[in-house]
């Protein structure tokens, strides 16, 4: 049976459309005078925050952008002065994103009565976290464990943080576990980690849309984008999808079905044979 969940963060169980560092990278980058999309903003979404820089001036038309105007491409000294700039503009405004998502103070109390342990990885450092723990706290949100990138030798897409939760949490095997997020980055700790990995779509980092935005949203376009990113997590391996965290628990009656049945976890495969593909959508 299940016997852990290791949840994201932010876009997953807080902060809905991951929007905390969102606008932080894009003025980090204004202020040296390039300008990046949200999009461009968005992908790396779930790494360290450092890491997450770096990729952003790997991208071909961002390191050009730099390379017009600095006269080289940009490199790790560059990516430390970006990030000197991203820490305290993230510190500043990270207490007005610590709101957990619709259905998920009701998701931890039910896993709680099943004696589920709940776990947490994030891309956030030790000391971010410490803000936004306090914050979501007081709002009702409190997991058993958290780990953060800064506490292990590296973060995602590493499994680092999920063997440390499970060493915290006490559970094992790992095909007993299952991870869930909001970002590729997620999905690919998960499958690295070996363990049942889940993507969430609804306030989540990939859709990238506000709560609001959500509502108003045509229904026939909703749909669109929310195929777009089940798509993007299928593709990256995940073996389910569901539409907001708080249907966790219909994937989990899924999961412990194929346990019963001798199924384990196939990391890097999109689903466990013994799940039809129609299944996975919940």
């Amino acid at each position: 049976m299940i016997k852990a969940v290791i949840m994201d963060w932010a876009g997953t169980t807080v902060d809905y459309g991951c929007f905390a560092p969102l606008n932080v990278f894009i003025e980090i980058f204004r202020r040296k005078g390039i300008e990046i999309t949200q999009k461009e903003a968005r992908e790396p979404m779930g790494l360290l925050k450092w890491d997450h820089i770096r990729e952003i001036t790997k991208m071909p038309r961002v390191a050009g952008l730099w390379e017009q105007k600095f006269g080289s491409r940009p490199n790790d000294r560059d990516v430390d002065a970006l990030y000197a700039d991203f820490e305290p503009l993230l510190f500043a405004s990270l207490r007005n994103h610590c709101e957990p998502v619709p259905g998920v103070l009701e998701l931890m109390g039910r896993l709680r009565e099943r004696g589920i342990k709940i776990g947490s990885t994030t891309g956030y450092t030790e000391e971010m976290m410490d803000i936004v723990v306090e914050e979501a706290g007081r709002r009702g949100y409190r997991p058993d464990v958290l780990v953060t990138p800064t506490e292990m030798p590296a973060g995602r897409p590493y499994p680092w943080m999920i063997y440390e939760n499970c060493i915290r949490l006490g559970v094992y095997p790992l095909h007993h576990v299952v991870k869930v997020g909001d970002t590729l980055s997620d999905i690919r700790e998960g499958l690295n980690a070996g363990v049942w990995t889940v993507g969430v779509v609804l306030g989540s980092s990939e859709l990238g849309m506000s709560e609001a935005e959500v509502s108003a949203c045509p229904p026939e376009e909703l749909k669109r984008r929310c195929e777009e990113v089940r798509g993007r997590f299928y593709e990256a391996g995940a073996h389910y999808v569901i539409e907001s965290v708080g249907k966790l628990d219909a994937v989990l009656e899924l999961i412990e079905a194929s346990l019963k049945a001798g199924a384990g976890v196939s990391a890097g495969a999109a689903a466990s044979a013994s799940v039809p593909q129609g299944a996975r959508h919940v």
